[in-house]
């Protein structure tokens, strides 16, 4: 009877394990919809202006914390 219960709860936490990845997976693919990038690369060219190449990337994931290092470093590669 135990046993039962072990893996009926076992279901249970797989399950809402599964929701709640899924649930997380689809905010972060809507949070990469509403970064726009031309807003980040207006961000970067500011801080272009006035820092080097790795400060201005700091500056950028800091601001928009979704983007990863190698986008951010696609985007400094378009401003120069």
């Amino acid at each position: 009877m135990s046993v039962l219960i072990i893996w009926v709860m076992g279901a249970a936490l797989l399950l809402i394990n599964i929701m709640l990845r899924t649930r997380i997976l689809r905010l972060e693919a809507r949070l990469k919809e509403l970064s726009n990038p031309k807003e980040q690369l207006a961000f970067l060219r500011q801080q272009a202006a006035q820092k080097d190449k790795i400060p201005a990337i700091k500056a950028l994931r800091k601001q928009y914390p979704e983007l990863s290092l190698i986008e951010a470093n696609k985007l400094w590669q378009q401003i120069q």
